[in-house]
């Protein structure tokens, strides 16, 4: 699927809606006849005077504490904290996400990033307007910002508000926190319901964050797709939806009436660390065999201050 993606009306709610919104089935029927998922679904769409379930940087320049050192690592960068010095939130401590491999003067190189946390807040969104809790799930919106002295300047990176309590409740290739009790069955639920909401789609997994007293803050959140990196190396394709759901145990918060693929399977071991798509130069993205743990991308971190 091409990106920036293609944009069609819906012929029921005459929203304009980007393909990866619409069922295979649904946009192959082309102008004036299909249906956006929501519409399929039978969902009403989120008000636009509705709070958005982003949680936004609301400022305009950060201090980074590099020589603290980082406190967090992925596969491909040093996590380190900082604090917002201009705009509304003045004074709030915030985190930036630097690339181990040096210099990034492009945004292109986080497009992969900022593709699945935009999709992210689409599922979530639709989440949210269900109110199937009593409880609001938000997901932090990284935004590219360059370091403007010093010697890293003009140097990109994703800067987004700091999440206190972290903890990760499921991961992308199946594995869920059996300690995190009510909101581990939360996050399934909504793991569940993105699939469902998709008309099979997607899959929002790898949820980690902070519960707050009036919801959850989510942070870093993978897309599994119908094809394997389109949001990145943690897409790991229809694979990863069949193993999803070969792994998934339904819970009380889920609805008898979601939707779940006919052939799960168990496809990979679970692991809590974020699994990735294998490639080589000569092949196509290629996975892990099969109950064999995948390559492994984790932002594991103490939550202190």
């Amino acid at each position: 699927m091409s990106w920036p993606p293609a944009k069609r009306a819906c012929a029921q709610c005459g929203n304009v809606h980007d393909q990866e919104d619409y069922s295979k089935n649904q946009w192959n029927k082309g102008l004036g006849v299909s249906r956006c998922s929501w519409c399929v679904q039978g969902y009403a769409q989120p008000a636009a005077d509705r709070p958005s379930s982003a949680r936004e940087n609301d400022a305009s320049r950060a201090q980074i504490f590099l020589g603290q050192g980082h406190f967090a690592e992925g596969a491909f960068r040093w996590v380190y904290k900082g604090k917002y010095i201009e705009g509304r939130r003045k004074g709030q401590p915030c985190v930036c996400k630097v690339f181990k491999t040096g210099a990034v003067m492009e945004d292109a190189y986080f497009a992969a990033d900022i593709k699945a946390v935009e999709k992210a807040l689409h599922l979530v969104d639709q989440w949210n307007s269900q109110k199937f809790i009593n409880r609001t799930i938000k997901v932090n919106r990284a935004q590219i910002w360059s370091f403007y002295e010093g010697r890293h300047k003009g140097q990109k990176n994703l800067v987004e508000p700091f999440i206190q309590n972290w903890e990760k409740f499921n991961s992308n290739s199946g594995w869920v926190n059996s300690d995190g009790e009510s909101w581990s069955l939360v996050m399934q639920a909504l793991s569940h319901y993105s699939y469902h909401v998709s008309s099979g789609q997607f899959v929002l997994c790898d949820l980690q964050g902070g519960i707050y007293s009036d919801g959850a803050i989510i942070t870093d959140p993978v897309i599994i797709s119908r094809s394997a990196g389109t949001y990145g190396p943690t897409d790991l394709g229809p694979d990863g939806i069949l193993n999803f759901f070969g792994h998934h145990v339904c819970n009380k918060f889920c609805h008898s009436t979601w939707t779940k693929p006919r052939d799960a399977r168990r496809m990979y071991a679970p692991k809590a660390s974020t699994s990735m798509v294998v490639t080589t130069q000569h092949s196509r993205p290629q996975l892990s065999r099969p109950q064999q743990p995948a390559i492994c991308e984790d932002y594991s971190s103490d939550d202190s201050w």
